[in-house]
């Protein structure tokens, strides 16, 4: 990548992620019209190329052959007198079913989405004739109007059993997702609505309804939901719900309450359509609407989460839950270290040192000793812990841990420096299940910190975390540390990775 094919930015280099999508310039926040077109990846995501806040949003644009490498494109849908452009989604229109693509010879690309204006929310469809780089609005828009200030983010999918469109949209004063259907994408026949389900909230948002595999092939209908704000962490997340959908009505197994991530940092998650296989990705922007708009990146604003696969697993309890892998990031590794069965007593400290302005990614296994409740001239109470730390000469430590008593981990980003706000909380937690391991007393991490970008994947992947990080000093020494017990490291492999965003980093 040449310096001239790079954007340039006067402060944030520090913190620019050279693997993780973030916007030449302005402000980032959801992904939308996610769409596979046969050839390449298409995201489309909220943006403001003006300035790095929430305003006058538009459709930005990137492309890739494999959902790691991006290179952006001009501007796909404006903000218009119609109102500003806000999140949607884009499908392939292979049969024209619109009416709208006779003699094209392209891939057939058609985007739906709410424009916003003042006091009404309405749904635009617009159709592209040049694979997805612009977008004409259709005449005949809205194609969708309730008449309602907050009707917004449609979805669309094609239920082959039915043969119809099927839109998901947040209808957020009533607190629920609405159904429509549709043959041709351009008048809708609402269907049925879905909620209020899930956590008590202000705003639904974003919409996903999609199928997924568990562990047998057998395929689910999952419909993720963004709420904001709401989330016990606080701010915004992501729920989801697992069940059937018979092209009319969506109905879920159950009513456990089951969040994408465990952390703060991962909302309005979708999914891409006409993916090969029929194979479950997504991605999420890494943001909370209570800081997104503050943070110390002054030209740029917004990232996005890594490419993730999905698919459904039944835990040792019997509940379904969502797996997500980062997808590819394989092909970008270049091993640092990699050993097994190496041994740490208790109360060791061990030091690896990091190369600055990389992104690393670690893979490590776990294996406590015997827990000392069985010692009986033990007396007060028992910590047996491993942390893995992100640390620098200053003092500053980003501390990823597990407490074997309790079978919880934890992420803590409060001892970091550079940034304060009073909902930029540090402290995390999730609950590990034991059950899926031959020895109980184990525990998997994996980890990517790529500038200011940190995601956790753990117990089999069941359990995830997406934070922002953001030290005063670059992160640049490992240390594994263990308190009360010893802990045999399993495996252990370290990787740096390639840069793949043509952006100005550390």
């Amino acid at each position: 990548m040449s310096k001239t094919e790079c954007s340039v930015e006067k402060t944030g280099k520090q913190y620019r992620p050279s693997v993780h999508f973030t916007p030449p310039t302005g402000f980032m926040n959801d992904p939308n019209g996610l769409v596979f077109d046969g050839t390449q990846y298409h995201l489309y995501y909220q943006h403001n190329p003006d300035a790095a806040y929430s305003a006058n949003i538009c459709w930005g644009h990137a492309i890739s052959t494999d959902l790691l490498s991006w290179k952006d494109q001009p501007i796909a849908v404006p903000d218009t007198i119609d109102g500003q452009a806000f999140t949607g989604c884009a499908v392939l229109d292979t049969h024209n079913s619109s009416g709208l693509f006779a003699g094209s010879h392209g891939n057939n690309i058609a985007a739906l989405y709410t424009r916003a204006r003042p006091g009404r929310q309405t749904q635009f469809l617009a159709t592209s004739r040049n694979n997805g780089q612009s977008f004409e609005e259709y005449a005949g828009n809205p194609v969708l109007d309730i008449e309602s200030p907050n009707f917004r983010d449609p979805q669309v999918v094609y239920h082959e059993p039915t043969r119809k469109w099927v839109m998901v949209i947040a209808q957020v004063d009533q607190h629920n997702i609405g159904f429509y259907a549709s043959n041709d994408l351009i008048h809708w026949t609402h269907l049925s609505n879905f909620g209020p389900a899930g956590l008590p909230t202000v705003n639904y948002e974003c919409p996903n309804l999609i199928q997924i595999r568990d562990e047998s092939g057998a395929l689910h209908w999952v419909l993720f939901v963004s709420i904001n704000p709401g989330s016990p962490m606080g701010g915004s997340v992501t729920q989801y719900f697992i069940g059937t959908f018979d092209g009319a009505v969506f109905r879920p197994y159950d009513a456990i309450l089951r969040l994408t991530d465990f952390a703060k940092d991962a909302y309005a998650l979708q999914v891409w359509s006409n993916m090969p296989g029929g194979e479950a990705v997504n991605i999420a922007w890494m943001g909370n609407w209570q800081y997104c708009q503050e943070l110390p990146t002054q030209d740029w604003r917004g990232a996005m989460s890594l490419p993730r696969s999905m698919t459904l697993r039944h835990d040792p309890n019997g509940y379904l839950r969502l797996v997500q892998v980062p997808r590819g990031i394989e092909s970008l590794r270049h091993p640092m270290l990699t050993e097994q069965g190496a041994y740490l007593p208790a109360d060791g400290r061990r030091e690896i040192a990091l190369p600055r302005g990389k992104a690393i990614e670690i893979v490590i296994r776990l294996t406590a000793d015997e827990s000392r409740q069985t010692d009986p001239n033990a007396s007060g109470p028992v910590i047996e812990r491993f942390e893995l730390a992100f640390a620098n000469a200053e003092g500053e430590r980003l501390s990823i841990g597990y407490d074997a008593p309790s079978t919880q981990i934890w992420l803590d980003r409060g001892k970091l420096r550079g940034f304060d706000h009073p909902f930029f909380t540090g402290r995390f937690a999730a609950p590990i299940n034991g059950a899926v391991y031959s020895n109980p007393r184990s525990v998997d991490l994996h980890l990517v910190l790529d500038g200011c970008a940190f995601e956790i994947y753990a117990n089999e992947h069941l359990e995830t975390a997406t934070a922002l990080v953001y030290p005063e000093r670059p992160l640049d020494v490992l240390r594994l540390e263990t308190t009360g017990v010893g802990f045999t490291i399993d495996s252990l492999a370290i990787y740096t990775l390639d840069k793949t965003m043509c952006r100005e980093t550390a």
